[in-house]
């Protein structure tokens, strides 16, 4: 949605073929909330999958829920070959140990809030681009500044 909204091209970097699991930030607040009050033996030293029922998407479709959003917006395949990274994943045992998870969000209200915020926010292709939204681009900038050491550790030196 990024890359639509400032570019005006759905940029995928990969043939689109590869599964993602999708849970929108609130509905993964929620599934912790739930485990902390649940009975110990429904989640003591388990590992959950979390979000609704049938969000694992082709990246080709969460593409095209963009589009739907954006359709002035062109699709763009910039890589062909298949990304052998695929995360299609059962959010079954979440909804049995956690009954009263009920994820409230899917991918296109996801994406919709995405572009409100983007347009609220006045999101440019600068920005989107930068140490803001880019996490290697972030960390190169703290380590630029002196702010993180060489291990990625806090400057003590600098914070003071």
């Amino acid at each position: 949605m990024g890359w639509a909204f400032t570019t005006g091209k759905i940029k995928i970097l990969s043939d689109g073929s590869p599964w993602r699991p999708i849970v929108h930030v609130e509905d993964i607040s929620m599934a912790f909330a739930q485990a902390l009050t649940a009975p110990k033996a429904a989640v003591h030293n388990q590992a959950f999958n979390v979000g609704p029922e049938g969000e694992n998407y082709q990246v080709r479709d969460l593409a095209g829920i963009v589009n739907e959003l954006l359709p002035q917006a062109t699709v763009e395949y910039v890589g062909k070959n298949p990304d052998p990274r695929n995360y299609r994943v059962s959010f079954e045992k979440i909804h049995a140990a956690l009954p009263g998870f009920q994820p409230t969000w899917n991918a296109r209200l996801g994406a919709r809030q995405l572009l409100e915020g983007y347009r609220a926010a006045g999101l440019t292709a600068e920005t989107f681009q930068g140490p803001s939204y880019t996490r290697l681009l972030h960390l190169k900038a703290l380590l630029a500044s002196g702010r993180l050491d060489g291990s990625l550790r806090w400057n003590a030196l600098v914070a003071a």
